[in-house]
């Protein structure tokens, strides 16, 4: 089974998420997405984040009618730093038959050499990376390159979850922005100063 992991603190999750998700399953024939929220972020260390219960709750709202889509909640019943090397090493236990692959962004691939333990993590999993049209991505290090796989002229969606943050605490609709469901458990929640 193909599976790709899409990681990520989703405060809140919106399309732009779910598009990468879904281009990636289907350029890379992926057999299910799922999606990781992180318990404790350590790239988020010094910013206030909205609980994990919201955050995994909103992940399910926004994923529940897709077939191949599936959220597991295992960083966030994890103590301590939701490391990508632990979430994989659990899942490679579990699911010995199983090939990973990591979903992201051009600009996260970037960082991966700033990632903890990233050459263990490349043991265990390929990488897919989603390009922006016309645009290639440079200073990626050989030992990383070797493990991406890029889907060429992806659709992106220019918008970031503090984004969405934002037009909520300013009154703002932020339909077509997220998933229904998502915009309704914000306001129903009074998440981000709704």
């Amino acid at each position: 089974m193909r599976i790709g992991i899409m990681g990520g603190t989703f405060d809140p999750i919106h399309h732009g998420h779910l598009l990468i998700a879904e281009q990636a399953r289907e350029g890379m024939n992926l057999d299910q997405v799922w999606f990781i929220p992180a318990g404790d972020p350590p790239h988020k260390r010094h910013k206030t984040i909205t609980s994990a219960k919201h955050r995994l709750h909103m992940v399910q709202l926004a994923t529940e009618n897709h077939p191949y889509f599936q959220v597991k909640d295992i960083e966030i019943k994890r103590s301590g730093p939701s490391y990508t090397l632990l979430t994989i090493q659990e899942f490679t236990e579990q699911y010995p038959d199983a090939q990973f692959f990591l979903i992201m962004g051009e600009d996260m691939v970037k960082n991966l050499p700033e990632w903890y333990k990233i050459e263990e993590i490349l043991q265990y999993v390929q990488i897919i990376g989603l390009h922006r049209p016309g645009t290639k991505a440079d200073d990626i290090p050989d030992y990383v390159d070797k493990h991406v796989c890029w889907i060429e002229d992806a659709v992106e969606i220019r918008l970031s979850s503090t984004f969405v943050q934002k037009q909520v605490r300013l009154g703002k609709s932020v339909r077509y922005m997220v998933p229904d469901l998502v915009d309704q458990y914000i306001k129903e929640q009074g998440l981000y100063g709704s």
